[in-house]
């Protein structure tokens, strides 16, 4: 049993989409509030980030809010957060993010998103941390994505065992569980050390 108590959560800021995608990012927050696990997030009040920090903090959820200086305005910034770190840089945020969080998950989302999620996945591949990391796969969002991680396998620019780095479900209360179940792969240390074949 993986134990964590501060989940990371990256998704979108954008106010142009869908009902559904808002819903569901407010069903995370609510499961978050639910097991008493503190939700991490970007510290915004629009799109989805808004809908998943409302949820979180109306189910009595604790929330902290880490956003560089750039993005600290009555128009990007979520107004009710109880714990709020403003930073210099995106670099900085992320890297304070990694530091506080015990596990990962990303909604649906544009660049900044996948980006976020891409890095932590990395971080993980090359053995700088050992925390889940999950998608909650509302609407099929990530199958495209997924579709891709396994194109990247089956041309050799990641191995197997790449692959159970990502735990992904569309349902929130079914990803955390799994989460929680998360071990790491087998054999990641063969990215890095490249042992000669037959070893």
């Amino acid at each position: 049993m993986n134990a964590f108590q501060n989940v990371c959560v990256f998704c979108g800021s954008s106010d142009k989409v869908g009902e559904p995608y808002l819903k569901a990012a407010g069903e995370m927050g609510q499961a978050l509030a639910r097991r008493n696990l503190t939700l991490v997030y970007g510290a915004g009040g629009t799109g989805l980030m808004g809908a998943l920090a409302d949820a979180a903090l109306a189910g009595g959820a604790h929330v902290i809010g880490i956003t560089p200086e750039s993005f600290n305005t009555p128009q990007l910034m979520h107004p009710k957060l109880e714990e709020l770190h403003v930073v210099k840089t995106m670099h900085e945020r992320k890297a304070l993010m990694v530091d506080i969080s015990d596990a990962f998950i990303a909604l649906p989302g544009g660049y900044g998103t996948l980006e976020e999620l891409f890095e932590i996945l990395c971080w993980a591949q090359v053995g700088l941390h050992s925390k889940p990391v999950g998608v909650l796969d509302s609407f099929g969002y990530f199958e495209p994505l997924n579709s891709l991680i396994e194109h990247a396998r089956q041309e050799g620019f990641i191995y197997e065992e790449h692959r159970g780095l990502l735990i992904h479900d569309a349902d929130p209360d079914a990803l955390l569980d799994q989460m929680a179940m998360y071990q790491p792969p087998e054999g990641l240390e063969r990215w890095v050390n490249r042992p000669e074949e037959g070893q």
